[in-house]
């Protein structure tokens, strides 16, 4: 299992540069964030090479997908977002869909969000990248957003039919959303291009809670999937203390870093 550190949610009250090193001190291989154009990415790109760390994954630009008149805007942003990417040797773009209108049909709006995954495949198999887009929970967090099924997701993928744009699974708001966490995440595995995870309720550390991250790690483990696991969450501990003890892992007895455990 390959993770990823969300430094804009773990260690959001550090600077980029600060939480970089604090991931790289506790033995993680990658780290990812949300907006980039907020960051000073040749900061970014200097100790990715220093710390040898590998940038799994980030946002492109907050434009809806739901909404056919904003679609340039967006694959422009996508561009935008591209070339980013190349620069800092991500092969993995985040995206949301946007929230719901009102005044449309869902038909009508699923419709729109499937021919903008579309256009925007052709620029993604063409420069090698994976844009992954990501169902939230409306309950608790994220009130208004137009996607929020896994199932629904999973059917816009099939239809979008690209190797190049696949779901964002967040274990997380699944939860919350739908339950039957294993089930819905090993007969779609070959859709899933990338995982965020929390503890629930709290949306904290893994080990709080009521998900049993480590019987659904195994289970990620066994289907074959190679991409990374992204940790983003709230913690209410300091990381520094608590960021190694992941559900499929155990301490070896040389130190307490994810580099220095083992699978069990």
């Amino acid at each position: 299992m390959k993770y990823s550190v969300c430094i804009d949610a773990v260690y959001k009250d550090k600077s980029p540069s600060d939480a970089m090193k604090a991931v790289y001190e506790e033995d993680i291989e990658a780290i990812e964030f949300w907006a980039w154009w907020n960051k000073d990415i040749d900061e970014i790109l200097s100790l990715k090479k220093e710390l040898d760390l590998d940038i799994a994954a980030f946002c492109t630009r907050f434009i809806s997908l739901v909404e056919e008149e904003k679609r340039k805007d967006y694959l422009d942003g996508l561009k935008e977002s591209i070339q980013i990417a190349k620069k800092l040797g991500t092969k993995i773009l985040i995206t949301q869909v946007g929230n719901e209108l009102n005044d449309r049909s869902r038909k009508d709006q699923e419709e729109s969000l499937v021919e903008g995954l579309k256009e925007a495949s052709k620029i993604l198999e063409k420069e090698k990248i994976t844009l992954v887009f990501e169902p939230l929970n409306i309950l608790v967090n994220h009130k208004g957003y137009f996607l929020w099924s896994s199932k629904e997701a999973f059917e816009i993928c099939a239809k979008v039919n690209s190797p190049n744009v696949k779901v964002l699974f967040d274990i997380y708001h699944q939860q919350i959303s739908e339950g039957n966490l294993i089930s819905n995440i090993t007969a779609n595995i070959d859709k899933i291009g990338h995982f965020h995870c929390a503890g629930n309720p709290g949306r904290n550390e893994l080990y709080r809670g009521e998900i049993n991250y480590k019987q659904i790690f195994r289970a990620i483990r066994k289907s074959g999937y190679k991409g990374f696991i992204g940790l983003e969450y709230f913690p209410l501990e300091d990381p520094s203390m608590n960021l190694w003890r992941l559900p499929d892992l155990e301490p070896t007895g040389k130190g307490s870093g994810p580099g220095r455990i083992k699978v069990i």
